[in-house]
């Protein structure tokens, strides 16, 4: 089969397509035919060695998958051949013409969404939805802060936001992506490129501070969200894609009764499986009904999987950014 390979902890740069053996569907497992995989930011992070998992040399990277079940393992039930499925192998394997993923990360999709649509729905929506509704407890009415707001999870934040109610202000760095967070659905915008950011959200609220701050930057941001939170205001926590992992000053959680919360979605999947099965079928319908349009704003061959990689870690882009596999 033909693969994107690290064979040494590297930039995108790095990284080779080549022809590899194809892999077996192992007990519990289930070998997926790929016809789109999707970028996200911590696939640069994983192949320079710097994500929370750090998998043995070479491996093929990518974290999010659309295609076909080809076969099943032993063991392996609620899933067919033929079936065409999204899939969130956790420790990579994505970007190839084939992947082996273990059964319970693998879902059916609906006939209605496209491959490449649904390369770039699953992390994006399964993510915010995890954040906003199950660890913060987002609600009707309240203010929700979304920074790195056009990116692929933040984006989606801010669809979500109001599909659930909130009032959503989006912080992006550029005026091009505060214009896309308009159209998605923002209230209200701050180019926290040149703007005062906690003035500004001071401003907006009328002083009152946020309720729920939605946060996959960190870096020099996540101070002055901190401080602006609203009295039991939530902080939830996605990420540090400027690069730096904010140290946090707790007394400021303290005076606020404020809560600091950690959202990784991932490993909630295994925790919970039955909640994650529920809201994705949610998430499948607000699709089918037009609530949710995932902007999927580059497409790219796997042989350019180090370019697309490459801009997606650099922040050059805007929604998600998928690869069409093809077998070439």
């Amino acid at each position: 089969m033909r693969a994107v390979v690290c064979k040494t902890f590297c930039a995108p740069e790095g990284l080779v397509v080549e022809d590899i053996p194809a892999p077996q569907a192992g007990p519990g497992e289930v070998l997926i035919e790929v016809r789109a995989a999707g970028i996200n930011f911590p696939d640069s992070l994983f192949i320079a060695g710097k994500y929370q998992v750090k998998p043995e040399l070479p491996f093929v990277p990518g974290l999010e998958l659309a295609g076909v079940v080809r076969a099943l393992g032993e063991g392996v039930t609620g899933l067919a051949p033929g079936q065409r499925v999204a899939a969130h192998p956790e420790n990579g394997g994505a970007f190839a013409t084939e992947a082996v993923v273990r059964a319970g990360r693998v879902f059916p999709i609906p006939d209605t969404m496209d491959f490449v649509t649904a390369a770039g729905f699953l992390i994006a929506y399964g993510t915010s939805q995890h954040a906003l509704k199950d660890r913060g407890q987002l609600k009707a009415g309240e203010t929700l802060l979304v920074l790195g707001a056009a990116g692929g999870i933040g984006l989606a934040a801010v669809e979500l936001g109001k599909a659930m109610g909130a009032r959503v202000i989006a912080a992006a760095s550029s005026t091009a992506k505060l214009a896309l967070c308009r159209h998605y659905g923002a209230d209200e915008v701050i180019d926290y490129s040149g703007e005062d950011l906690r003035a500004r959200i001071k401003a907006l609220t009328g002083g009152r501070g946020v309720d729920v701050v939605y946060d996959p930057v960190g870096g020099p941001y996540t101070e002055p969200a901190v401080r602006s939170l609203a009295r039991e205001g939530r902080y939830l926590v996605l990420g540090f894609a400027a690069g730096e992992i904010p140290k946090i000053p707790l007394n400021l959680i303290l005076l606020k009764t404020s809560a600091l919360v950690g959202a990784y979605w991932g490993p909630s999947i295994d925790a919970d499986p039955q909640r994650n099965a529920r809201n994705l079928e949610e998430l499948y319908a607000w699709h089918a009904q037009g609530k949710l349009k995932p902007h999927i704003s580059e497409t790219y061959p796997l042989a350019q999987a180090a370019l697309a990689i490459g801009r997606v870690a650099s922040r050059q882009t805007q929604g998600k950014v998928v690869l069409e596999v093809d077998g070439r």
